[in-house]
């Protein structure tokens, strides 16, 4: 929106042209996304403490989490908001990926808030039936797979890129609507059971998803992209707005979040913000780099599925209690040092990830 604006006042001032340059955009973005959530917070934390959205606390889970009870959630909403409006502000709107991306957030967000909803207002302890919220999220990510397939441009929009291999890129056809179903649908889930603990899922999101930020950039750029040796996709950098947004958004919502948390994201946040990041690695075409960064989170969705694997064939469970971190909160851990110790896990994998630019 803004940077339309820009463009026009360039005529008058030639100084309004830095707004053009993306990397200015993109700080913009982080800055008045963070903005925003440290200016509205408080007003969304005191709203759902009047109306008595509080978190619900199961009595079999650690002792330590049944003072959780009663603090305000679905302040994902907050951080949903706060990426929305600052990448309408900051990002060029006419670029496909933008919407693309900024739609299924939405839409994933808004799943979460009818869960929500149900569970915390109508005080239905099922919230919305599973078979309901898969089907939906199957929409929407069916929806956005057969987009991004129908407006395919150049052939490297559904190549599989193989990290730290260079010559390797995989032609899919037709399974690239399969592989990106799942890496949204996934990826939104993955977000939702790894947000157990204060700030647990938001720093871990915030990294990869500024990681995330960086491949845009670098695969959206003709010189960048072919120095690094990574396939060249036209337009696809301008999603680093909204990776901006997301990080300043994230940041901003971690300054309540943190331990003890004012607020929880809730499954409004959980979903809407896994989604973004499934999607994003889809359209910079780094979906198994995604599941090397996101580690804390393939972590977390593998230790419910062996729980329930085990359980159900054995009678036994593997773990104390699923999603990993529960585990080690019942093994005796404090609180905080589980999120710092999975924190310091998604920087080294982070790391990883982004090693695969050079080494290959």
């Amino acid at each position: 929106m803004l940077l339309y604006l820009t463009e026009y006042l360039t005529q008058f001032h030639t100084g309004f042209s830095v707004f053009q340059y993306l990397t200015l955009r993109a700080i913009l973005g982080v800055l008045s996304a963070l903005l925003i959530s440290l200016l509205l917070g408080p007003f969304i934390i005191r709203k759902l403490s009047h109306h008595q959205v509080g978190q619900f606390v199961r009595d079999d889970g650690p002792q330590s989490h049944l003072t959780k009870a009663g603090t305000p959630t679905m302040g994902g909403a907050l951080i949903l908001a706060a990426i929305a409006i600052s990448t309408l502000l900051w990002a060029d709107l006419a670029n496909r990926y933008v919407w693309v991306v900024l739609v299924v957030t939405l839409l994933f967000g808004a799943i979460g808030f009818i869960d929500d909803y149900k569970k915390l207002i109508q005080k239905q302890s099922e919230g919305l039936k599973a078979r309901h919220k898969y089907l939906l999220q199957t929409i929407v990510g069916l929806g956005a797979a057969i987009f991004l397939y129908s407006t395919a441009r150049v052939p490297a929009e559904l190549e599989l890129i193989v990290p730290f291999i260079k010559t390797v890129a995989l032609p899919m056809g037709i399974c690239f609507i399969v592989l990106t179903y799942f890496v949204i649908v996934g990826s939104s889930n993955a977000v939702n059971l790894t947000d157990g603990l204060d700030g647990l899922a938001i720093l871990p999101t915030v990294m990869v998803g500024g990681a995330l930020g960086l491949f845009a950039y670098v695969t959206g750029n003709v010189n960048f992209s072919a120095y690094l040796g990574i396939p060249y996709i036209p337009g696809v950098g301008e999603v680093l707005i909204f990776c901006g947004a997301l990080v300043g958004a994230g940041l901003g919502f971690l300054w309540f979040n943190t331990y003890p948390a004012q607020v929880f994201m809730g499954d409004v946040g959980a979903l809407g913000l896994g989604a973004a990041l499934g999607v994003i690695a889809v359209v910079v075409r780094q979906e198994l780099v995604l599941l090397i960064m996101g580690g804390v989170f393939v972590m977390e969705t593998v230790s419910v599925i062996m729980q329930v694997v085990s359980y159900k064939l054995t009678g036994r469970r593997i773990f104390r209690m699923a999603p990993l971190h529960h585990h080690f909160e019942l093994k005796g851990w404090p609180e905080p040092r589980v999120i710092v110790r999975f924190w310091i896990i998604t920087v080294i994998l982070v790391l990883i990830g982004l090693s695969t630019l050079k080494i290959r």
